[in-house]
């Protein structure tokens, strides 16, 4: 960071630091009434534990799906990365309304720190992320920043985890359990794939791809019942996505193959015959989600998300077994 951006920095940081000394009202971001005897806590992540000394009012969310996770617990970031590619206020359809004033959009994998700091935050949250130890460092000199747990790849962050940390750093853990409890009584209810293994692949940039244990369309398969492809797992170091090439198409074939696409036209993978000869798509155990809408829930991660995406995909890999 140049000497520039660092006095920038440092001034952003005064200022945030004598506004949230002088405020005492709640503004966008706050919390409900009542959150703050549940303070001060203390959160442990990958980096360290973090202190939240009292309740945040303005409350930005960097990592994947932070910002809906807030919103589920009744919290309005006031900044937010849209991963997704949303637009507008940043989050899936599955929770438009719950912002009252939409977030500052902020970068995802070129950030501005200064940006950050201009929304004077008084907690960050980033807990799924590419875990860079140099930018929680950054984050951190700005505000309170809950950063993702012990032991997790890349963006490895489970829905569950997600949940804890936010719950927790916002104050409001009870909520946090009950609506881990609401998402895993969906599951217990759909899962009814136990003997079965799936794959979850996608197409991007003309490159298939397939996702790995660690990741959260598996780890939601998973927990469906399905099992998932040796072949497949063993291909994984240390991340949640492994690149597959036309000729290895046949890495796709299990009991159900999940794929869809990324930035083009589900039409291309209707129209690849390679695809469609594999032996799931010739027994009609292929499912493309064409839809967008749930395609980004399936790959959302956070508890209202894997709510949807439960609700709506289920039905489509029941059917597709079915034949």
């Amino acid at each position: 960071m140049k000497r520039a951006a660092i006095g920038l920095l440092t001034v952003l940081l005064t200022a945030s630091l004598a506004a949230c000394g002088s405020s005492s009202t709640p503004e966008a971001g706050g919390t409900s009434s009542g959150a703050g005897s549940a303070f001060p806590v203390t959160v442990d992540t990958m980096f360290g534990q973090v202190e939240v000394e009292k309740a945040p009012t303005r409350v930005v969310a960097l990592g994947w799906s932070d910002a809906e996770t807030a919103l589920a617990l009744g919290v309005q970031p006031v900044g937010a990365s849209d991963w997704l590619a949303f637009g507008g206020e940043g989050v899936g359809p599955w929770a438009k309304g719950l912002y009252e004033k939409a977030p500052t959009i902020l970068g995802t994998q070129e950030l501005s720190f200064e940006a950050v700091a201009a929304l004077q935050p008084d907690l960050i949250l980033n807990t799924r992320s590419n875990l860079d130890a140099k930018t929680n460092e950054t984050l951190s000199k700005i505000a309170p920043t809950i950063a993702a747990p012990k032991d997790v790849i890349p963006y490895g962050t489970t829905w569950r985890q997600q949940m804890e940390l936010v719950s927790k750093a916002l104050g409001k853990p009870d909520k946090g359990t009950e609506l881990i409890a609401t998402v895993e009584k969906e599951f217990k209810d759909a899962a009814t794939f136990s003997g079965k293994t799936a794959v979850v692949g996608t197409y991007f940039g003309n490159q298939y791809g397939a996702y790995v244990p660690g990741d959260g369309r598996v780890d939601f398969m998973e927990e469906l019942g399905f099992g998932t492809k040796k072949e497949i797992d063993s291909l994984a170091k240390g991340t949640f996505y492994v690149e597959i090439s036309t000729e290895q198409l046949g890495l796709l074939d299990a009991d159900l193959t999940v794929v869809f696409p990324i930035g083009t036209d589900a039409g291309v993978l209707r129209s690849d015959q390679v695809l469609n000869n594999i032996p799931s798509a010739k027994a009609g155990h292929l499912v493309i989600l064409d839809d967008k809408a749930l395609s980004d829930a399936f790959s959302s991660g956070s508890t209202l998300g894997v709510s949807y995406a439960i609700k709506n995909a289920v039905p489509l890999f029941t059917a597709a077994l079915r034949k």
